[in-house]
């Protein structure tokens, strides 16, 4: 998973960023990015796709991924924005968001999404699966959301959110069509569901 990383290496970049984020599918929540600079002298083992970890290795990684990396940006992007601008919209900004924070950044690796920033950006297809950078990121801004959808389960019980998150499973449209939407779902994505 280092490709990537050792090619932009050997150009003598040294702040490679990965970025991805969590969340471009729900019918409820933010969607929230991540830009994450790893140390390339002291790989993490276990850093993978967040979608191929159990909730519990992604915690950990979670802990470890802060504790060791170089750089960390989080942007949380919420449902009102994506209902304004629309998801990928809003991914893009988050990310751009993020990249900007960082103190310090040569080069950026995005999982998928095309970009300009002030910073080269390029975009792998699969990139959370192929790059540790991007890997990285995905860890951070999953359990970040995860953490979040938590929450707001405790704020709007009746809807399950700490289950599946906001995703649109049959148990959580089968909630929303009984109870109707609550303040943080994504009306642009529930209109074919219920009225918002």
């Amino acid at each position: 998973m280092l490709e990537y990383e050792r090619q932009l290496v050997e150009q003598g970049k040294q702040y490679i960023a990965g970025v991805d984020e969590a969340g471009r599918g729900p019918l409820a929540g933010p969607v929230v990015v991540a830009a994450v600079i790893m140390p390339l002298d002291d790989i993490v083992e276990g850093i993978n796709d967040s979608k191929k970890l159990s909730a519990k290795k992604r915690e950990l990684l979670f802990d470890i991924i802060m504790s060791k990396a170089v750089d960390v940006q989080v942007a949380v992007v919420s449902h009102n924005t994506i209902d304004t601008i629309n998801i990928l919209n809003a991914t893009k900004q988050g990310m751009l968001q993020c990249i900007n924070g960082l103190s310090k950044v040569d080069t950026v690796l995005i999982d998928a999404v095309k970009l300009e920033a002030k910073v080269p950006t390029v975009s792998i297809i699969h990139g959370d699966s192929l790059s540790y950078s991007i890997a990285a990121a995905s860890i951070i801004a999953k359990v970040t959301r995860d953490r979040l959808m938590m929450e707001y389960d405790k704020q709007y019980p009746q809807y399950n959110f700490a289950k599946h998150k906001g995703y649109g499973t049959a148990e959580h449209i089968r909630l929303l069509k009984e109870y109707g939407p609550c303040e943080i779902h994504r009306r642009s994505f529930i209109k074919n569901f219920v009225e918002a």
